[in-house]
């Protein structure tokens, strides 16, 4: 994170002890309402990757806001990585550990083409392991995966630091101490 981004940051606000006790929860509703830091967001999001990218592939619900307009100014596709149950068809899915819980995600078994040059995106990394589960997916499916992009990070929990040791080169735009 650099000082560059704290015009965003200043649009972040923190909701105490959601959904639980102890929780800051990094609220990104208000920077999505500010219509001049939306787009700064995907500007300086697109503007991090270097290289063709064939799919975005966005996680489920928030990151597909910010994996919509990414893929739309990066001449991309879109991919959904959505919570199990909720496509049609024929799906592979991963089964995770989030900060507060366990859960699956799931994208399409032929959502990706061999070789495709795919981005990961979601609003938010904490424990790493909804990125880590898409990640995999991505993977299983065939493609090949040339980063990740948040907008926020939560580095004391660890999650970017889990995607760089699986060799994921993984970029945020700002960081917020704790959890």
């Amino acid at each position: 994170m650099t000082s560059a981004n704290d015009d965003l940051k200043a649009l972040v606000r923190t909701i105490p002890d959601f959904p639980k006790p102890g929780i800051q929860f990094r609220d990104l509703t208000t920077l999505l309402l500010d219509a001049a830091g939306f787009r700064a967001t995907i500007d300086r999001l697109v503007a991090s990757v270097d290289g063709k990218v064939d799919l975005v592939a966005a996680i489920d619900a928030r990151g597909f806001a910010i994996g919509g307009a990414m893929a739309r100014e990066m001449s991309a596709g879109l991919l959904l990585v959505r919570k199990d149950g909720k496509l049609p068809g024929n799906t592979i899915a991963e089964d995770y550990v989030l900060e507060y819980g366990t859960d699956r995600l799931a994208m399409h078994v032929d959502a990706i083409a061999s070789g495709n040059r795919v981005l990961l995106v979601d609003d938010l990394i904490a424990t790493g392991g909804t990125a880590l589960a898409a990640a995999r997916l991505v993977e299983r499916a065939g493609g090949q995966l040339i980063g990740a992009r948040f907008i926020i990070d939560l580095p004391d929990l660890g999650g970017s630091a889990k995607l760089r040791d699986k060799g994921i080169e993984a970029m945020s735009l700002m960081e917020f101490p704790g959890g």
